[in-house]
């Protein structure tokens, strides 16, 4: 992936939705769709986007108070990500299966 930033590769590996809320983005659009670091460390910036969510803007900055807000209170375990309640490729496995 050469010199590219970590935001040019993971729109590159993922499709251009926030894993979290689900909304489409392109166009103009596009640039209120931000990376995530799923471990908080951006220094983590793995070729295969492992550490990597795409998250809007309004969903980012929600990620990041709520880390935040756990950290003050000691809840943070440093070696787990963050979790995203969508699934944007959940039923991917099951499409292909049906297409075989």
């Amino acid at each position: 992936m050469g010199n590219e930033s970590y935001r040019e590769q993971a729109l590159k590996l993922y499709p251009w939705v926030c894993g979290r809320c689900g909304r489409d983005f392109a166009g103009k659009q596009l640039k209120e769709l931000t990376v995530h670091h799923r471990d908080h460390n951006h220094s983590n910036n793995p070729p295969d986007g492992s550490n990597w969510e795409l998250l809007c803007i309004y969903c980012h900055d929600n990620e990041h108070q709520r880390y935040m807000e756990a950290d003050a209170q000691g809840d943070i375990k440093r070696d787990e990500a963050s979790g995203s309640s969508f699934k944007g490729l959940a039923g991917l496995a099951a499409l292909l299966k049906e297409k075989e």
